[in-house]
């Protein structure tokens, strides 16, 4: 297997301004750009520049990739999250722009390995340890390359991508990768942090990725669809749980602490006890406030959340109801109460039931409940919910109490984090959360 080149998308607009460091040479008419440029899309007509230009994709591809780079301005970052805003983003590699649904769609190509430099950083401080960095660089290598084969195996088998389930009484929905159709991934968390090489990088980074160069994790001769989030909350969830109802042995509940396996006696589907633990603050790995261990795995921005572990959010009834109904477009008049059908081995809410005064549907799966639950996203849907201040069945006040921060599957970035801080390798590390794994070289 040879190094992949991967395409990246990195916003979709009309009108894009973006300036071009050093000489690029666009492949529509052959001439040279550089410096500050301008595209929009007109109808079906591109302009750049204020002038008309022929096609529907145009690539601006760098002269000298060791020293080329471009910026894209007013790029948003974390969609649809608490911290959501826009920046200019600066990339290595090549420009194409692709028209798509009416918008102009921006996005870089460059090698596998350059992306995974800036993802690591991205996704976490570029000052982390050794041993985080090498355990986050193989754990998003596997998953990239799980993709693009996934990818290609979904374009070859013409089967269309399902990953929703309605009836009148039940809407069940996943997100995954079904709307990337020009690249192989997106720069957003929805697939992996990416921001280019706007994020400052450091050597460490930089040989923690080489030293790992092609090295991914494998279970049964195929490469791991390796997953990762901020904080399981104790226990991590397995992938069935979240996305296509596929079991992958190597993503299955993990006890994030010492000491801990498969059979700790807590079983987080029985709700009575996903109540006590959420409830309580049992040990974890991912249960610190060292500020040293976050301040390697939180940028700037995710550092504004405090309460990853254990996290509370309260509603008043007209809050609540307004919300639900803008999220999903029905009106269930007032909320009379939500309902968790069922957990999976973390906690986390698969199946909940919304009681309305006039109407109940049941929701799912764990992105859902949280997209409809939050103007933006809930931190996991690992939680409980305390009803108050009544009027006859109607509750005045919602708090819902949780656990975790994002979907829990797979390697925890602050547990992994603090395992670092322990002394653990980067391959314990990494057997920990992904469990009869192997490390192996693609490439």
């Amino acid at each position: 297997m040879k190094q992949p080149k991967l395409k990246i998308g990195i916003m979709a607009e009309r009108e894009m301004n973006f300036c071009l460091m050093d000489e690029f040479l666009l492949n529509t008419n052959g001439l040279k750009y550089s410096g500050r440029q301008s595209i929009r899309l007109e109808g079906s007509i591109l302009f750049l520049n204020g002038l008309p230009i022929s096609g529907k994709e145009l690539l601006f591809v760098p002269i000298d990739e060791k020293i080329c780079s471009f910026e894209l301005s007013d790029v948003t970052i974390g969609v649809q999250f608490h911290w959501e805003r826009k920046e200019n983003q600066l990339f290595k590699g090549a420009l194409q722009f692709q028209v798509e649904a009416r918008k102009l769609v921006a996005i870089n190509i460059l090698s596998l390995e350059d992306y995974l430099i800036s993802v690591i950083s991205s996704e976490m401080s570029a000052t982390s340890s050794m041993e985080l960095l090498k355990a986050h660089a193989i754990t998003s290598r596997s998953w990239l390359i799980a993709q693009v084969v996934k990818g290609k195996e979904l374009r070859q088998s013409r089967t269309e991508y399902q990953t929703i389930y309605k009836t009148d009484t039940e809407y069940i929905r996943w997100y995954d990768r079904e709307d990337h159709t020009l690249f192989d991934v997106c720069a957003d968390d929805h697939c992996q942090r990416y921001q280019g090489i706007t994020r400052q990088t450091s050597t460490l980074v930089e040989k923690a990725v080489n030293e790992t160069s092609g090295q991914v994790l494998m279970f049964n001769d195929q490469v791991c669809d390796a997953r990762f989030s901020k904080s399981c909350g104790g226990i991590t969830e397995t992938f069935e749980k979240v996305w296509e109802p596929v079991v992958h042995p190597y993503l299955q509940r993990v006890v994030d602490c010492e000491n801990a396996n498969s059979e700790t006696p807590v079983d987080l589907t029985n709700e009575p006890e996903a109540e006590k633990w959420i409830r309580t603050s049992p040990d974890a790995f991912c249960n610190t406030t060292d500020h040293k261990v976050l301040s390697q795995v939180l940028n700037d921005y995710d550092q504004e959340t405090v309460d990853f572990y254990r996290w509370k959010v309260s509603y008043n009834q007209e809050e609540i109801s307004a919300l639900i109904s803008k999220k999903t477009g029905i009106d269930f008049g007032s909320i009379v109460n939500l309902v968790p059908l069922e957990r999976g081995f973390s906690g986390r809410i698969v199946k909940m039931e919304i009681v309305g005064s006039k109407k109940s549907l049941i929701i799912g799966k764990e992105l859902e409940i949280r997209k409809i639950l939050s103007a933006s996203h809930l931190y996991s849907s690992a939680f409980v919910v305390d009803r108050y201040e009544f009027t006859g069945e109607i509750p005045g006040k919602f708090v819902l109490t949780g656990a975790g921060w994002g979907h829990g599957v797979g390697l925890c970035q602050i547990g992994a984090a603090m395992m670092g801080e322990k002394g653990y390798s980067h391959e314990a590390i990494l057997l920990h959360y992904f469990v009869g794994a192997e490390l192996k070289k693609a490439y």
